[in-house]
């Protein structure tokens, strides 16, 4: 079981990551203040914004604003969305 971290993004207590998201002192900080359940959903946002902005990740600019925008995200601030992208409704019983 993942320890608990006080999320950014929630701003609350929440279960954590079992790992860091990558090596390095950034990816200790996303360890310890963003919630699993934050990361999933950043990371589902990323191949949204991937997507859409058909970014590489080769291009460093790319690379970068991919970055700024994981911090918005994170932060809980105003971030890039996907303009088509729209939520699936939960299934009704």
């Amino acid at each position: 079981m993942p320890a608990k971290v006080f999320c950014r993004k929630y701003q609350k207590e929440m279960p954590g990551m079992v790992n860091p998201p990558f090596p390095g002192p950034r990816g200790l900080d996303i360890f310890n203040h963003v919630s699993q359940q934050a990361w999933q959903e950043w990371q589902a946002h990323q191949v949204r914004l991937i997507n859409e902005k058909q970014l590489s990740m080769i291009n460093p600019e790319h690379r970068k604003f991919l970055q700024q925008e994981m911090d918005k995200f994170l932060s809980n601030q105003d971030f890039e969305k996907a303009s088509g992208y729209v939520p699936e409704k939960p299934a009704t019983p």
